[in-house]
């Protein structure tokens, strides 16, 4: 049981890269804060989640668990299901009646990836793979459950320190190949986890204060490119010629899950809660290359090869 004091808030998956990023957050506002792991809180059990809520009293949520590996969903969506659908309805549910503000991330994957212009947060879903049909399954349970504390924001090409991605694979891999083939035909918006991470932040401070309506928003980097695009702007930022990046087709990367063409995000929602959209999405790769650089380490040391919320790798020598 938690003592005295202002509630504190419980992060789910909690030794994921977003969930790290949002404990190092609130950590420098002085905000309390609960790391639960799937130890501490297995979102498929709705006992341990009950009984983990019931412990903290928490004012706020930030379920970060997710079934991220998109192929493997294809074969096994009963059990991405399961996280991604039930997990967010267990939370949901538990929530329910005690105030607790709910804010639960998921993934552009919900929508087509066939649009021209960036996808509203009101625009109609279609996912064409079973991980977006998971993850819409626990977006609906949310808002459906919760239509007065629940949040959902959705987010796309997830990048940071603290898990295997994109970004850190291609430093890596800038030292160890003389090419690279990188698809040049999905688009979409490189997003640094501790940008997302302090934006969920400021929303659950908003949704505490009244100032934030419940709803869905959408939490990706302002502006749009390319895997090739931004596997571009990695090698320069890396002080190398980008020409050594190569511009190929998705037809180049068979995958069990299709990826979406297009998953660009509109960001008009965060108006609402007075709150500016995330920054360009290149002004956040600088900012955040120190660090990716420093934790990517020497070339050839290992790298995990599942992000934490984002999946692509689509790369080859």
């Amino acid at each position: 049981m938690t003592g005295a004091g202002p509630r504190p808030w419980l992060v789910t998956g909690a030794r994921g890269m977003l969930a790290r990023d949002v404990l190092r957050r609130l950590a420098a506002d002085g905000v309390r804060a609960v790391a639960a792991d799937r130890g501490a809180l297995d979102v498929t059990d709705p006992r341990s989640v009950r009984a983990a809520l019931a412990a903290h009293r928490p004012a706020v949520v930030v379920n970060c668990a997710a079934w991220t590996a998109v192929d493997d969903a294809e074969e096994h969506e009963d059990r991405a299901l399961a996280v991604n659908g039930a997990g967010p309805r267990h939370l949901a549910e538990a929530c329910r009646g005690s105030g607790t503000v709910l804010l639960h991330v998921s993934t552009d994957y919900v929508f087509a990836g066939d649009a021209a212009e960036p996808y509203a947060e009101d625009a109609p879903t279609g996912p064409r793979g079973a991980y977006g049909r998971t993850k819409l399954v626990g977006e609906r349970a949310v808002l459906t459950t919760l239509p007065d504390t629940g949040y959902v924001v959705r987010t796309a090409w997830l990048y940071g320190a603290g898990g295997g991605n994109f970004v850190r694979t291609l430093i890596r891999l800038e030292g160890e190949r003389d090419r690279l083939d990188v698809v040049d035909d999905q688009w979409g918006q490189p997003t640094w986890s501790a940008d997302l991470a302090d934006r969920l932040v400021d929303l659950g401070h908003g949704a505490l204060a009244g100032s934030a309506p419940p709803g869905v928003y959408h939490g990706s980097s302002s502006g749009a490119t390319s895997w090739w695009g931004l596997a571009q702007e990695i090698f320069r930022l890396l002080g190398t010629d980008p020409r050594r990046v190569r511009a190929t087709t998705s037809a180049a990367f068979a995958r069990p899950a299709p990826r979406p063409a297009y998953s660009v995000l509109g960001h008009r929602r965060w108006q609402d809660a007075g709150l500016p959209p995330l920054r360009d999405w290149r002004a956040a790769l600088a900012a955040a290359f120190p660090e990716l650089t420093r934790s990517a380490g020497a070339p050839g040391a290992p790298i995990p090869a599942r992000a934490d919320t984002d999946r692509e790798e689509p790369s080859s020598a």
